[in-house]
């Protein structure tokens, strides 16, 4: 599991429009269905735990604003994985993402302790792959500002049939409605 930011369909029509003709058969390329910017990775959640790390995500979303974000341009994790950049309020989503990381700590829960990158990953290659023409051909791309309405829980599990195809799904979500540094 994981929780996650996903942007409106004109955020997302946007996007499917700038990577439409970057098609490559040498990348497994992830969908619209796919699409969403990480805040915290959890792995596997207890049912136990569930409760607990719901009822945290809740305070986190009633207690945050809600970010204005935007898509543009294009990088990539080395060989690896090509993504399209977050931008916008990038400090806020940066201490959102903290306290979603937080709140799964809180529930009992081990997660990812790397820097919190803000991104969404357009594709994943076999190593050697060259992924600078990728991001060079997206570096003119950029998208209309949005607002992050909700924060979402999300759950992956595998395709049916296939050893590496996630299908994500949204166990819950919570509007952000509060004001930076209230406590409720």
């Amino acid at each position: 599991m994981f929780a996650a930011l996903v942007p409106p369909a004109v955020a997302l029509d946007e996007l499917e429009a700038a990577v439409g003709g970057l098609g490559d058969p040498e990348l497994r390329w992830s969908g619209r269905t796919q699409w969403h910017v990480t805040l915290a990775f959890y792995g596997e959640v207890p049912q136990r735990t569930l409760g607990d790390l719901r009822g945290l995500l809740s305070r986190v979303a009633a207690a945050r604003p809600a970010p204005t974000l935007s898509l543009g341009g294009g990088g990539r994790f080395g060989d690896r994985v090509l993504w399209t950049r977050v931008g916008g309020d990038t400090e806020r989503l940066g201490r959102t993402a903290a306290r979603a990381q937080a709140a799964g700590r809180r529930a009992g829960l081990s997660v990812d302790p790397r820097r919190y990158r803000p991104h969404l990953t357009l594709a994943r290659a076999r190593t050697g792959t060259d992924l600078r023409p990728f991001v060079a051909r997206l570096g003119g791309f950029t998208g209309t500002p949005w607002v992050a309405a909700d924060l979402h829980l999300m759950s992956s599990t595998l395709e049916p049939g296939t050893t590496s195809r996630p299908v994500y799904a949204t166990v819950a979500s919570w509007p952000f409605s509060g004001q930076e540094g209230v406590r409720r």
